[in-house]
């Protein structure tokens, strides 16, 4: 029991974005990694594949590349490979440990004086040393990409200083080209290094542009070094960008005003219809987009469809879902997490999906159509206030009949009203014979009343922890395609594991 409560507390974490904090994520992973080490195995390769959080696949390859189990460093060995320079650069800092310096400023400074700031040493890491196998395929991956000096050039252009600690934190000799380009600075004739140094130098809009779209610069190298963007060299950008990239810059081209001139708004445009069938483009981040670009019209409609297109590809929804959001008081932000997770849903739902808005009382959320905007009509006049009451929702479904296989329920656990939810799901599974599944969506102060509710019910719960980063949530469709909690870990048992490359 003991073991399976780890595994889902460790598919519960996989939900989460911590954001290039390691540290977050690195006892639970050191636990399950312990104690089910076969699962663990299976579960890197699979999140390896379909998994959306970067910080999570970076924790697996370090776990694995210094676990002792039989077959797991093969198998970190062989996830490396697949991870980008920046991101294997991570792996390593994180496993020798590095110390961050923070600066403080301390009260505040009289007129005419400078504030006096406290500078303070914080160690981040596990300060071991990298295994000698690690080593040597990390060699491997810092010579093949020698071995082509085009790939290589694209490496050293996004990700120069990630190269540089990777030959010297490693102590590995880099090649003629690599020395030249990254320690010399002396990038050899006709290097993606040594084209950022002649835009930067170009005297002319169209040689900016041509050079760009030559080498293929990508835009945060570019917008480095050039200090007007004319809509030559801002069209030159876009056209080298993949679908991601432009989605990562779409505000910084508004700023710009790409979206000002009429050819440069028609290339986006084309490239976004692009990020609908790109597996690479991550679900959320267009909607993020259009929050962060300001985005309104045509724009924001464009990325809303990028964000359904990639939703859509997940997969179907296949069991009858009900989604309850909790609006009693300060729940304003579950109403928009519950808006977000509606339009979500719906665009892969094929089957029964109903939706309630409750405090006290339940509202019934009727919505015509499955995007964003129609959620926003349907929740419309529907504010944060009252008490709660958990397990009203369930009780009206009960008394209509609504019989579902999963309920999706967004709330800080506050109830303090009846029907409480262990009372109304008792009911509901004993008139309606049907035990739903429970994904607890937490927002706010959140405590753990319904979590031992759904103990007492002999239900485990999937729980997903809201902390305002609306990058996650597209990781709780999952857990809602699955047709059960066991399909999704007998799926993952049966994952094949990548081979390593033979030297």
């Amino acid at each position: 029991m003991a073991e399976r409560d780890i595994r889902t507390e460790l598919l519960n974490t996989l939900l989460t974005t911590p954001h290039r904090d390691l540290a977050q994520l690195h006892a639970l992973h050191q636990t399950l990694v312990e104690q089910d080490p076969r699962f663990y195995v299976h579960l890197a390769a699979w999140y390896a594949d379909q998994g959306q959080v970067r910080d999570h696949k970076e924790m697996f390859v370090a776990m694995l590349c210094l676990s002792a189990f039989e077959g797991h460093r093969e198998t970190g060995l062989a996830l490396l490979r697949a991870l980008p320079p920046y991101e294997l650069a991570r792996v390593v800092d994180f496993i020798k440990g590095v110390e961050v310096k923070k600066r403080t400023v301390k009260g505040k400074p009289g007129r005419g004086q400078k504030p006096e700031v406290e500078v303070t040493a914080e160690r981040a890491g596990l300060f071991r040393n990298i295994p000698r196998s690690m080593r040597t395929e990390i060699e491997r991956y810092l010579r093949e990409r020698e071995s082509d000096p085009r790939r290589f050039d694209r490496a050293a252009v996004g990700a120069r200083k990630a190269l540089k600690r990777l030959y010297a934190g490693l102590h590995i000799q880099p090649s003629e080209r690599a020395q030249a380009v990254l320690f010399a600075d002396e990038p050899p004739e006709g290097s993606q290094a040594q084209a950022v140094k002649l835009i930067a130098q170009a005297k002319t809009p169209a040689e900016q542009a041509r050079a760009i779209v030559e080498h293929r610069i990508p835009y945060r190298v570019a917008a480095s070094v050039i200090k007007e963007m004319s809509p030559m060299v801002l069209a030159a950008l876009v056209e080298v960008m993949t679908p991601q990239e432009l989605i990562n810059t779409v505000a910084a081209l508004k700023k710009r005003g790409a979206f000002d001139n009429a050819d440069l708004k028609a290339l986006i445009e084309g490239k976004l219809a692009l990020a609908k069938t790109d597996k690479r483009v991550s679900a959320y981040k267009a909607k993020v987009a259009v929050e962060a670009a300001g985005a309104t019209g045509d724009l924001a409609e464009a990325l809303d469809e990028v964000t359904e297109a990639r939703v859509k590809a997940t997969g179907q929804i296949t069991r009858s879902t009900a989604l309850l959001i909790d609006k009693s008081g300060s729940m304003h932000v579950a109403l928009e997490v519950g808006r977000q997770l509606g339009a979500l849903i719906s665009a892969i739902c094929a089957a029964d999906l109903y939706a309630y808005a409750f405090d006290t009382v339940a509202y019934p959320v009727e919505v015509k159509g499955n995007n964003l905007a129609d959620w926003e009509k349907a929740l419309a006049g529907i504010h944060a206030g009252g008490s709660t009451s958990c397990g009203v929702a369930l009780e009206w479904m009960r008394r209509k009949g609504q019989r579902v296989e999963q309920i999706v329920m967004v709330t800080d656990e506050g109830e303090n009203t009846a029907p409480r939810f262990q009372d109304a799901y008792e009911a509901y599974a004993g008139e309606l014979k049907q035990r739903p599944a429970v994904i607890l969506v937490k927002v706010g102060t959140a405590s753990q009343t319904l979590e031992a509710a759904c103990a007492n019910l002999g239900v485990a719960p999937n729980v997903f922890e809201f902390r305002g980063d609306y990058y996650a949530l597209p990781n709780v469709i999952p857990l809602l395609t699955y047709p059960s909690l066991m399909e999704m870990v007998m799926e993952i048992l049966n994952y094949p594991l990548p081979q390593r490359k033979p030297t």
